[in-house]
């Protein structure tokens, strides 16, 4: 009975030192578990499109979001274009995360769509310096119309330059000038109104206004 009782205290030993194999085994190969290489994305849902019970169920936990910062001004825009798809190519014809047309692209200076859909930073540039054109056209009535109410949504910076993005600054001049009898539908039918709702009170000051603005990845 002494021999059993041996026995059964020497295997959490055994069961311990193959463990310990296990994982010295595994950490000598450390680019099987590694993320190097790997494209990873992270999107920014915006509240209207989330189930607010988890949300308040979940809202002591400490989630790192961007908040109203240009950082999370893009991010949202470029979820709702695409959910954050870089290589997104809809029925139109309207290229990555934040479904830029071909015709404003050459305006830009990008001229091969083919690099332009393959180089997530080359994109980014795009959309700054998009930004940064609307912003320009549209700096006179950013000035006048910011804080004034249209159809029940606060004006702002951030929605009118949303707006722009989605429909063109002459189109947003239109909206606003005519008090938002004039708006614009888009061939999904996404109005001027909805992206000035939802793109409201974002920190835009980082846009510089440029009536020349080109993709420069030297920069």
């Amino acid at each position: 009975m002494t021999k059993n009782i041996v026995k059964l205290a020497a295997l959490p030993s055994v069961f311990g030192l193959v463990a310990l194999s296990m994982s010295v085994k595994d950490a000598d190969k450390p680019r099987e578990n590694s993320t190097e290489g790997l494209e990873l994305f992270y999107t920014v849902p915006q509240f209207d499109e989330t189930d607010t019970a988890v949300l308040d169920k979940t809202s002591n936990l400490n989630l790192a979001t961007p908040g109203k910062s240009f950082t999370g001004f893009k991010e949202a825009l470029g979820f709702k274009e695409s959910q954050n798809d870089y290589k997104r190519i809809n029925q139109l014809g309207y290229l990555g995360k934040y479904q830029f047309g071909r015709s404003t692209l050459l305006l830009l200076g990008v001229t091969d769509t083919d690099e332009f859909i393959n180089n997530p930073r080359l994109q980014e540039k795009a959309f700054v310096a998009n930004a940064s054109r609307n912003k320009w056209v549209l700096r006179k009535d950013i000035k006048r119309f910011t804080g004034k109410v249209i159809n029940g949504v606060k004006v702002t910076e951030s929605g009118i330059l949303a707006a722009a993005h989605l429909a063109g600054p002459g189109s947003v001049k239109s909206y606003l000038r005519s008090g938002g009898v004039e708006g614009f539908r888009d061939a999904f039918g996404t109005s001027v109104y909805s992206y000035m709702k939802k793109f409201a009170g974002y920190d835009v000051s980082f846009i510089e206004p440029n009536r020349n603005a080109k993709v420069d990845l030297d920069s």
